[in-house]
């Protein structure tokens, strides 16, 4: 028979080594995910000036291809403005707080 106070440490072990493998599953750190970000709104900018120049040097026809490509590339740009306004926002915060 196992002693019931040890099952609070159980659980906290299996937790523990739940999290540990759950994070070297993702192998990802906020970091890298935020270089990921940038890598994805580069790509979509390179991708809406290429469907510009497709479409200026006749290659392409089709103006709503190139429409949406543009209005991809604003949006991911402006969401990512926005990510580093909060993320500078949260580092200010911190900051500001006194220890």
């Amino acid at each position: 028979m196992k002693n019931i106070g040890a099952i609070p440490q159980t659980i906290a072990a299996i937790t523990k080594t739940d999290t540990a493998t759950q994070t070297q599953k993702s192998g990802s750190s906020f970091g890298d995910m935020l270089s990921g970000a940038i890598e994805q709104v580069n790509k979509s900018q390179i991708q809406a000036n290429e469907a510009i120049e497709k479409l200026q040097t006749g290659e392409s026809r089709n103006i709503h291809e190139v429409m949406i490509s543009m209005e991809k590339a604003g949006i991911s740009m402006r969401l990512m403005v926005q990510m580093r306004n909060k993320v500078l926002e949260a580092y200010q915060e911190v900051m500001r707080m006194q220890i």
